[in-house]
C-alpha cells in the first residue's frame, strides 16, 4: 500500500482538498488527520471492517476502545443512548473541544469499535479540518491516535508517516497539533461523571459544570493494571513509550537533579547513550551529554505540547536510557504525568 500525503492549511483550505480523503473513508479506508490534540487515525465508525483495519494498522489490542468523532451535536443522538443530564451539560459546555464523553451506545455502533463494551466514547473535535472531514465524508469517524500502539502519540504528520507509512491510505498534513496530549475522557453513562483519562479539560473545569466529578482510581495507580476492563483508551497497557528505557525521578527538584546526574553518570560510564528530560528552568543543572528541555514550569501548556515531541526526539538521538523530572499533579501536570508514567512503564524513582 502506498500512503498518500495531502497537505492542507487549517486556516484556509477547500472542500476539494479533502475530497479524496472523504472518498477513502466512505469506502472503508483509513485516513490520518490533525485534531487540536494529536493526529487521529480515522475510519468509518459504523463499519466493522474499517474498525478492524484500524486495530491491525496500529497493532492495537482489540479490547482497547476507539473514540467516535462527530461534527455536530445532533450526531450524538445517532450513536449514544440514555444521554444523561451531566453528559449533555458537559457536551454543550466543552464541545467542540478536547473532551471525550462516554455514553451508553446505540446498537448501530459495532462492538468492534467499543472494545466489546456497551458504552461508546464520543468526541466533537475543534479542529476545522477534522470537523469538515466528518461532515464532507458523511461518516462518523472512529479515531485513536495515529501511531503504532504503545509509541508516543503523533503531533505532526511526520510522526504519523514514521509509524504508519504503507499501513494506511492517506495522511492529511495540517501542521502541528496545538495541545499535544489526547483529550480528557469522562464517563457520563452513570449517575456521576468519572474521569478515566486526564487532559486539557481539567477536573476543576468539569466541576464548574457538573457536580460530584470523580477520578477513577486506576488513573492514580503506580502499577500496571492488566486485570481491568479498559473502559477508555489509555487505561490499560504500556503507552506513549520511547524505544529507550524511561525513568521518572520524583522529589524536591534539587534532589531530583542530583539523583538524575548520578544515575546518568553511572550509565554513561558503562558506555550507554543516556539523555535527560529537563525544563527551561533546570536544563543547565545537568551534566549528561544529552539534555533536552520539554518546556517551562511557568507555562504547563508548553510541557504538555512538548511531551510527545521530546519522547520521539529521544528515539532519533538513539537514547538507551532516559531520565526525566516529574511534574506536579495540578492543572495540566496531572495529564502530563499520566502519560509519562505509562511511557516509563511505571518505573519511578524517589530522589
Amino acid at each position: 500500500m502506498v500512503t498518500k500525503v495531502q497537505k492542507v492549511n487549517p486556516e484556509d483550505f477547500s472542500k476539494e482538498e479533502l475530497k479524496e480523503a472523504c472518498d477513502i473513508l466512505k469506502n472503508g479506508g483509513l485516513v490520518a488527520f490533525p485534531t487540536e490534540t494529536v493526529y487521529g487515525l480515522g475510519g468509518d465508525a459504523l463499519n466493522p471492517f474499517a474498525a478492524s483495519k484500524i486495530y491491525k494498522a496500529k497493532g492495537r489490542p482489540s479490547d482497547n476502545p476507539l473514540i467516535v468523532h462527530i461534527a455536530d451535536m445532533e450526531d450524538l443522538y445517532k450513536v449514544a443512548d440514555g444521554i444523561t443530564e451531566n453528559g449533555l451539560k458537559l457536551a454543550k459546555t466543552f464541545w467542540p473541544g478536547p473532551l471525550t464523553l462516554i455514553f451508553k451506545k446505540k446498537e448501530i455502533v459495532p462492538s468492534s469499535v467499543t472494545g466489546g463494551l456497551l458504552t461508546v466514547a464520543v468526541r466533537m473535535p475543534a479542529h476545522a479540518v477534522a470537523r469538515e472531514l466528518i461532515r464532507q465524508s458523511g461518516v462518523y469517524i472512529a479515531a485513536p491516535s495515529a501511531n503504532i500502539s504503545g509509541r508516543p502519540s503523533p503531533v505532526r504528520a511526520e510522526h504519523v508517516i514514521e509509524d504508519l507509512d504503507g499501513r494506511i491510505d492517506m495522511v492529511i498534513d495540517g501542521g502541528s497539533a496545538g495541545i499535544g496530549i489526547e483529550s480528557s475522557i469522562v464517563d457520563v453513562s452513570g449517575a456521576d461523571p468519572v474521569i478515566l483519562r486526564p487532559g486539557y479539560i481539567t477536573k476543576a473545569m468539569l466541576e464548574k459544570v457538573a457536580e460530584s466529578v470523580y477520578t477513577d482510581p486506576v488513573i492514580e495507580s503506580r502499577v500496571i493494571r492488566k486485570d481491568i476492563a479498559a473502559k477508555a483508551p489509555g487505561m490499560k497497557y504500556r503507552h506513549y513509550a520511547p524505544k529507550g528505557e524511561l525513568v521518572i525521578v520524583e522529589g524536591d527538584i534539587q534532589k531530583v537533579t542530583a539523583k538524575i546526574n548520578m544515575l546518568a553518570e553511572e550509565k554513561e560510564k558503562k558506555g550507554c547513550k543516556t539523555a535527560v528530560i529537563a525544563t527551561n528552568e533546570t536544563k543547565d543543572k545537568y551534566k549528561c551529554s544529552i539534555v533536552k528541555s520539554i518546556g517551562s514550569r511557568k507555562h504547563e501548556a508548553s510541557i504538555a505540547a512538548g511531551l510527545y515531541d521530546i519522547l520521539r526526539e529521544m528515539d532519533y538521538l538513539g537514547a538507551q536510557y532516559i531520565y526525566s523530572e516529574s511534574f506536579d499533579n495540578d492543572i495540566l501536570g496531572g495529564a502530563v504525568m499520566n502519560r509519562m508514567i505509562k511511557a516509563a512503564a511505571y518505573h519511578i524513582v524517589q530522589a
